[in-house]
């Protein structure tokens, strides 16, 4: 079938408003983003896709994570600049673990729109529509706020430049010298409860930094110690959006989503005919495509027929999200099908999705020892099964918050209410995050000694 940017408009399509009260104002905006300059580059999504075939044959893993919503709030670079660091220190703790390259994708940078369970919300009796995300409407429990407006589209983008331009920034510019990210771990070191565990893992990173030192590799020397290549990702939800940033590439003459160097089809909109997978499949970004309980083995064929009909190494992530008690059940039948048939993919856990809860007190949170089980039988059952677990899928902060219960903080449902701040789903807090990398990197530096 012939494709195009707009293709996605004649199939049917989930999880986008269709309440807008003036749709040609909509359609002025998204033909005013049209002319706005490219968020990302086409030869930066080409790197990316080599890294993650890399990735794809065991010989890189990959780490995505950050906001379940990024808000205008919130937005601060100092916030940027913290979810940046954590994600760094992850990436040095993997990266001893596994003695490979990690990839760095950000859930950030355009990560606004979510699909949400129910369209509207009830709250003492009350009802409107639900919030989608800030690029849609607002959090305010108000009609007003609660209409889709067209002009956050604009502010979306906006806010997507400042954030990629502060991250380049920090990635080439000094502030992701090894040595530094080094220096900020000792500081988690010193104040974890788990803290002798962890610091018998940083003094084996400062032991191989200090012989690198007399080897003569230094920042100066060695452009890896002193910079790193990070990409971006996001849900590409809100069609009307990405295919006003879609362009042809000159060099390839390739159409490729310029709004993130990876887009995501969510476990909610993942349908063959529908029109998030009738986008994707012509654009030439990296897809990841979220697989949950209620994802067949057949249909799953199907999307890879669709979406990488040439079997192309690094164009499709595979992001398991089945819940602690449903990956032993779901995963396994989803890997045997995808070994047998020989597709080139990259198997990603993410272990926040299914592992939702909500207290009494009215709060949705997940469970650390949840998110920790879902990842470690994620690493079992691949293994199990003679496939590669390539990485891992984390809704995270670098803030201090407290959204989600347990890990060595020990935080309980009755803290939740103290720094609670997300928009939409609850994340890890940065300690939380640099407690589960730590786990994993413990893990496969264990599992890479049994089988050297």
């Amino acid at each position: 079938m012939t494709w195009s940017p707009d293709s996605w408009r004649s199939k049917p399509a989930k999880h986008i408003p269709e309440d807008y009260p003036d749709p040609a104002a909509l359609a002025a905006v998204e033909t005013e983003l049209k002319s706005y300059p490219p968020l990302v580059f086409a030869g930066e999504a080409r790197s990316l896709k080599a890294r993650l075939a890399d990735v794809s044959r065991g010989e890189a893993f990959l780490l995505q994570g950050g906001d379940c919503a990024e808000s205008f709030k919130e937005f601060h670079p100092d916030n940027i600049r913290d979810t940046f660091r954590v994600l760094l220190q992850m990436a040095v703790a993997l990266t001893f673990g596994a003695s490979m390259p990690v990839v760095k994708v950000g859930r950030i940078a355009g990560q606004f729109g979510k699909p949400r369970s129910s369209p509207v919300e009830t709250r003492d009796g009350v009802t409107l529509p639900s919030y989608r995300g800030d690029n849609i409407n607002a959090m305010d429990f108000t009609p007003e706020a609660r209409i889709p407006d067209p002009q956050r589209l604009l502010r979306g983008y906006g806010q997507s430049a400042a954030t990629l331009n502060l991250i380049r920034a920090l990635a080439k510019g000094g502030y992701a010298d090894l040595r530094n990210v080094h220096r900020w771990m000792l500081d988690f070191v010193g104040g974890a409860p788990q803290a002798e565990k962890y610091e018998v893992l940083a003094d084996k990173i400062s032991e191989a930094m200090a012989f690198m030192d007399a080897c003569g590799i230094t920042a100066g020397s060695s452009k890896a110690m002193s910079e790193v290549e990070f990409y971006t990702s996001h849900e590409g939800l809100l069609l009307g959006f990405e295919q006003a940033m879609t362009r042809k590439d000159s060099t390839s003459g390739d159409w490729y989503d310029t709004s993130a160097h990876m887009i995501w089809i969510g476990d909610r909109t993942r349908q063959p005919d529908g029109a998030h997978v009738e986008f994707c499949r012509g654009i030439r970004n990296p897809i990841g495509i979220k697989c949950g309980p209620t994802l067949e083995p057949d249909d799953l064929m199907e999307l890879l027929d669709i979406l990488s009909p040439d079997n192309e190494a690094g164009r499709i992530v595979l992001i398991s999200r089945f819940g602690a008690n449903k990956v032993g059940e779901g995963l396994p039948r989803l890997l045997r099908r995808v070994q047998a048939e020989g597709r080139n993919v990259v198997w990603s856990s993410d272990p926040m999705h299914g592992n939702t809860t909500t207290t009494e007190t009215g709060y949705k949170t997940r469970g650390f020892d949840n998110i920790l089980s879902e990842v470690m039988q994620f690493f079992e059952v691949c293994r199990a099964e003679g496939a590669y677990p390539g990485g891992v899928h984390f809704e995270m902060t670098g803030q201090d918050v407290t959204e989600c219960v347990g890990g060595g903080q020990a935080i309980t449902a009755e803290d939740l209410s103290s720094r609670y701040h997300t928009h939409c789903d609850p994340r890890l807090n940065a300690t939380q995050a640099l407690e589960l990398a730590f786990i994993l990197a413990d893990t496969m530096h264990k599992d890479r000694r049994a089988t050297n």
